[in-house]
């Protein structure tokens, strides 16, 4: 029984000690467990707060509105319109190629639509929102939003599109944007254009992109574990690109496209005093909207093929032969340089020949004009009296005073893609032809023919330097800017160039007279256009050579092939005593300059001196 009583007093007290233990050891753990906490809320709050951040909070970078664009009397050109797009985002998506079909049984979705997501897909992120169809109507939006439960992944979302409420109209000046590539993605700044996904392609668009395109901002966003947003946290709004407004007058614009009808061919006007270019047409043009979120391949291959090359800037990449357009700076240049004087006559008998060469330059005027001075040279636009002339100046003195008013060289207007052309000289063809200079190559480009092309806008300007007594002004594009929070837009300043210099101002009087006589006289070539005007034009009309018709062959338009027929040009300033605009017109195988070219810019030129032609805000 003492043997019982002494085990069980030792159970007791192993049972005890083994609580004791048991008890501390648990005490100890919830010591630690405290201590943890404490630490955790106290010592390491924020460091497990950022690591919890960075699981729920997300920053997203927001898109600017783009600038729009005006003409110079608050015409809108390009704005930003809302619009719904079909996304999907492929890395949510279980079967893409089953949701694509089912998506195509709800709405419709062409195989452009379908090659075009293919593409932005496979360069894209998978977790990147793709779009699939753009510009979805009401309708489509509607019936969407009734199945969308049926597809996980797939989203309408809205976005601002850019639209061109003119279409054609300003095509080649405005250009248009498109989606970002893959060069351009490489190119443009990232922290800038995160968030955006079309840049500027052509035109004003591509030209002025830093002013158009606007800062973008941030938003930061906590979102669930399914990724909705729960809350913003912080936002920075993006910043609107800035306004811009355009010196073109569009109602200009659409009379110099109805007057240029089925013809192709471009037309410049410019304000001879400021270089403010106030209209310029390519014909035909080309709908800026399809372009804007990525054109489709029929579509682009319409345009791309057609034999009217819609797509082909004609004002700023066209290289035509001026033909008589310069005349009058020929015969200024022989005048200011003492090769002739206003009292000087040539004999023409029809046709002109070097001394000790057997070959006869013809003038267009079979019979010829008899004797001619410069006034009556410039009237009739005799071809003899200016072979004569250019030989005698040489082709130095003729490329060094022409290159003065700018051929040869790009006129740096505020647009992508603008041509040279050619002012033909020694060097010129030494580098380009390697072969010397021959005379009789002199004789054709004294009459704007031979290696001589030009530009349309290059013409006009020329046209605009002598008009304003050989102050070459910056042929511009841009009026005015209005950023964000701006009440006005802010004038741009004028940029002038060059200054010719003016030996006697008799013989620019002498030029301007007969480019009036042009016009206004019964010898003129121009006369059409000239009866009954209401303000006097100094004009000069022209026509270039496409076919080169052989000495014994005569030229007969019926006989030749329309795409072969000779351009017609005419170039013009009016007023002629205090002139406020310079045209110059080419229509492509029209022919005759006086009858086709010459009445197109008449209708320019009545609309924009006989109607208001205010600027901005007044």
């Amino acid at each position: 029984m003492i043997s019982a009583l002494k085990d069980h007093r030792h159970e007791s007290r192993m049972f005890r000690n083994r609580v004791v233990v048991a008890g501390g050891f648990v005490f100890l753990m919830v010591l630690l467990l405290v201590a943890r906490m404490v630490d955790l809320q106290l010592f390491q709050h924020d460091h497990y707060t950022t690591l919890s951040d960075d699981n729920r909070v997300h920053t997203i970078s927001l898109a600017p509105s783009r600038g729009r664009i005006y003409d110079r009397n608050g015409i809108l050109l390009a704005n930003n319109q809302t619009t719904f797009r079909l996304e999907i985002t492929p890395n949510k998506v279980e079967d893409l190629e089953n949701t694509l079909q089912r998506l195509q049984a709800l709405i419709k979705v062409d195989d452009e639509d379908l090659e075009r997501f293919h593409k932005e897909h496979r360069r894209s992120r998978r977790f990147k929102a793709t779009p699939l169809r753009f510009s979805l109507n009401e309708e489509e939006v509607a019936r969407f939003e009734v199945n969308r439960h049926q597809f996980p992944g797939v989203r309408i979302q809205d976005y601002q599109s850019r639209y061109y409420p003119l279409h054609t109209l300003s095509a080649h000046i405005i250009g248009y944007i498109g989606r970002i590539n893959e060069q351009e993605l490489q190119e443009l700044d990232p922290t800038t254009y995160q968030a955006t996904e079309h840049v500027g392609k052509t035109g004003i668009e591509h030209y002025y992109e830093n002013i158009l395109h606007g800062t973008p901002g941030v938003r930061q966003v906590e979102s669930n574990v399914l990724g909705r947003v729960i809350r913003v946290l912080e936002e920075t709004q993006p910043t609107h690109g800035d306004d811009i407004f355009l010196t073109i007058d569009s109602k200009l614009q659409a009379i110099a496209v109805e007057a240029m009808g089925s013809y192709r061919g471009a037309t410049v006007a410019i304000n001879p005093k400021s270089g403010e270019i106030l209209s310029m047409v390519s014909k035909p043009s080309f709908n800026a909207n399809l372009f804007v979120n990525g054109i489709g391949r029929k579509d682009y291959q319409q345009l791309r093929d057609s034999k009217e090359r819609p797509l082909f800037n004609r004002f700023l990449r066209g290289q035509y032969p001026p033909g008589s357009t310069v005349k009058p700076l020929v015969a200024l240049a022989g005048l200011e340089l003492g090769h002739t004087h206003a009292e000087d006559k040539t004999w023409c008998p029809g046709w002109f020949r070097i001394k000790g060469y057997k070959h006869k330059y013809r003038d267009w005027k079979k019979r010829g004009h008899g004797k001619t001075n410069v006034e009556k040279a410039i009237v009739e636009s005799c071809d003899v009296y200016f072979y004569d002339l250019a030989f005698e100046m040489g082709i130095d003195a003729f490329s060094q005073y022409m290159g003065q008013f700018g051929f040869g060289s790009r006129t740096g207007t505020d647009i992508t893609g603008e041509q040279p052309g050619v002012l033909p000289s020694r060097e010129w063809k030494k580098i380009n032809r390697e072969e010397p200079w021959y005379p009789g190559e002199t004789l054709s480009v004294g009459i704007g023919q031979g290696f001589f092309t030009t530009t349309p806008l290059q013409l006009a300007s020329a046209i605009a330097t002598l008009a304003n007594q050989g102050q070459r002004m910056q042929p511009h594009l841009l009026y005015a800017t209005q950023g964000a929070g701006s009440e006005t837009p802010q004038l741009q300043p004028y940029q002038p160039l060059n200054q010719l210099p003016i030996l006697e101002q008799k013989n620019w009087d002498k030029v301007h007279d007969s480019m009036r006589r042009v016009v206004h006289s019964k010898r003129g070539t121009a006369k059409r256009i000239g009866r009954k005007s209401k303000y006097t034009i100094a004009g000069k009309t022209g026509t270039a050579q496409v076919y080169t018709v052989k000495q014994d062959e005569e030229y007969n338009e019926d006989e030749i092939p329309e795409h072969l027929r000779d351009h017609a040009l005419f170039v013009a300033f009016a007023p002629l005593e205090d002139p406020e605009i310079a045209i110059a017109v080419i229509v492509e195988n029209g022919g005759h300059g006086g009858s086709v070219a010459a009445p197109i810019a008449k209708k320019i030129m009545d609309r924009y001196l006989l109607e208001s032609h205010t600027g901005t805000n007044g």
